[in-house]
């Protein structure tokens, strides 16, 4: 059985969401948010961030996590504090013996909507419509459930090579 944890990577919210592959189709099985404290130092939130990427592991059982890679930011201090949340992430990953893949921006919204420069509210709309689930009302959720599903893309139209090219296999 394939469980994969897909991982939006932030320290003040880091989505998360839990997908199973199932009978020509895709299962959610959880998803949500952690938001640590913004007033708190950054140490301490990642060290709220790291313990709950750890409850979440311990709870859903993933055999993989596959987590949004690194784009281009303008603003440098941006793209350290996210290169923080993703250590943290990563870290976590290894601790309990997960693989983790990585996936652009672009090509997760390229494998769920066929567009690479989707907007995050196209990206939430076929991610509700993929999983059959309304219930799905955080952007940060949705893109890591997106992530979970592009690797579950990749896992099927390339026999589990994680540098095949994104297809769209699953029904609707």
């Amino acid at each position: 059985m394939v469980r994969v944890l897909g991982i939006d990577p932030g320290t003040r919210v880091t989505g998360y969401g839990i997908v199973e592959p199932r009978d020509r189709g895709l299962s959610y099985v959880g998803g949500g948010q952690i938001k640590p404290p913004q007033n708190g130092v950054l140490s301490r939130r990642l060290f709220i961030l790291s313990e709950e990427i750890s409850n979440i592991i311990e709870e859903y059982g993933p055999t993989c996590v596959a987590v949004e890679g690194l784009y281009f930011a303008r603003n440098v201090r941006s793209a350290m504090m996210l290169g923080h949340a993703r250590g943290v992430v990563l870290m976590n990953a290894a601790r309990f013996g997960l693989e983790v893949f990585e996936y652009s921006p672009s090509t997760v919204k390229q494998s769920i909507t066929g567009y690479g420069n989707a907007s995050k509210e196209q990206v939430q709309g076929m991610v509700r419509r993929l999983l059959r689930s309304e219930g799905i009302d955080r952007l940060d959720t949705s893109d890591a459930l997106a992530v979970a599903i592009c690797h579950i893309h990749h896992l099927t139209c390339s026999g589990k090579d994680r540098k095949a090219s994104p297809c769209n296999s699953f029904p609707l």
